[in-house]
């Protein structure tokens, strides 16, 4: 909910949570930020798969770091949903949902009787998300979609370096969580479609799809115009954009600078050959050149030295952090980026913020991730089971 608010936006939307792994729990952790009452559906045995194999092993009173940061605002019900009682359970559950967020390969929620035709029987009203690799027809449909294989697989990694260079991966999950964010506009929009006409619809959201919308612009340039990127002898930082957009060694470190003239940069280090490229088809035409000719100049000053001297032209440049300059940057702390929740076992636990901000506050953490099944009572009373049905299976 939001800060200072009694709840959010999402009061009162209640959704069924039956995802693992970072594209799923992301995108339900957003609409349980906005106010959703988000119930975690997990295998009583061991749980999601985050709760033990987490990012890079790391653990805080044994729990993972990749869990307890995109399971907040959530509650966990323990329940089997390959056993009858368990589907029973569950589809007492879908009567009351407004949405369910599945990201199961391919066939195993038909297997398992929980896919969209079935539950729409029950809940002609539930707004059905799913997520996949490749879409959920088609010869790849049954594949694995994972982040790394999806850079691969879409073309992105070429973008990046030069040509000697092998492809370069990109070094977060950007295509889960860009994959997460798509979800949860698929179902805001389908609840407001429903609020409508009184049915839920089907969200399908896949990787494939994601990020080769996020690489719209050279996609449509290629499709229209045949043109195929190709990186040049000096390492930029994308294959069709020219110098001097990239990355550069500085007395104390990195420095990053962004699209600008190369005459205004020849401006900026006093140099006359960089002020007669003054046509925008110079930057690309004449890459390499400028990048040999400005790489030995960044190195004279100190990150900081540089910003401030390049701000003076409007030349777009920053640093380049590692994390505990991140945490320490002036306006990661003025806006509160990091923020503290409090688990009944690892304790104070920092985290993200969620990046949505209404009327200018950002939405509350009303309850950290929850432990394995530690809903499951509550959810169960709820829904009018005895006392003894507490551990159903």
């Amino acid at each position: 909910m939001l800060e200072g608010d009694a709840c959010g936006p999402l009061a009162g939307v209640r959704v069924l949570d039956v995802t693992q792994m970072l594209a799923g729990p992301m995108a339900a952790m957003r609409l349980a930020d906005l106010g959703a009452d988000v119930i975690k559906i997990e295998p009583p045995e061991a749980g999601e798969f985050n709760r033990t194999h987490g990012y890079a092993g790391v653990d805080i009173e044994g729990h993972k770091t990749t869990f307890l940061g995109l399971n907040r605002n959530k509650r966990s019900l323990a329940v089997d949903l390959k056993s009858a009682a368990g589907r029973e359970l569950f589809h007492k559950l879908v009567a009351g949902a407004d949405v369910l967020v599945q990201n199961f390969r391919v066939g195993t929620v038909q297997r398992l009787g929980i896919d969209f035709e079935a539950v729409h029987k029950i809940n002609l009203r539930l707004v059905y998300a799913s997520i996949s690799g490749y879409g959920l027809s088609g010869p790849g449909a049954g594949r694995p979609g994972q982040d790394l294989v999806l850079q691969g697989y879409s073309g992105s990694m070429w973008f990046v370096g030069a040509e000697s260079d092998p492809p370069v991966p990109g070094g977060i999950p950007a295509i889960d969580a860009m994959t997460g964010y798509q979800v949860a506009i698929g179902v805001l929009a389908a609840l407001r479609g429903r609020d409508a006409t009184g049915v839920g619809t089907h969200v399908e959201v896949d990787m494939l799809s994601v990020v080769l919308d996020a690489q719209v612009q050279e996609l449509v340039t290629y499709l229209n115009a045949g043109v195929v990127p190709a990186r040049g002898t000096e390492a930029g930082a994308h294959a069709w954009v020219g110098a001097p957009y990239g990355v550069y060694r500085t007395a104390d470190g990195w420095l990053t600078l962004a699209m600008c003239p190369v005459d205004v940069l020849g401006d900026a280090l006093d140099d006359d050959v960089l002020r007669s490229y003054t046509r925008h088809e110079d930057a690309q035409l004449h890459s390499a050149e400028i990048y040999r000719r400005i790489r030995p100049r960044f190195a004279e000053r100190t990150t900081q030295q540089w910003i401030e001297h390049l701000d003076g032209f409007n030349i777009w440049s920053g640093p380049v952090y590692d994390y505990r300059a991140l945490e320490a940057d002036a306006q990661v702390q003025a806006r509160g980026l990091i923020v503290e929740m409090e688990h009944p076992e690892a304790g104070t636990v920092r985290t993200i913020a969620s990046p949505i901000r209404l009327d200018g506050r950002v939405s509350s953490i009303r309850k950290a991730p929850p432990l394995l099944g530690a809903d499951t009572r509550d959810l169960l009373t709820e829904l009018g089971y005895a006392e003894s049905a507490s551990n159903r299976r």
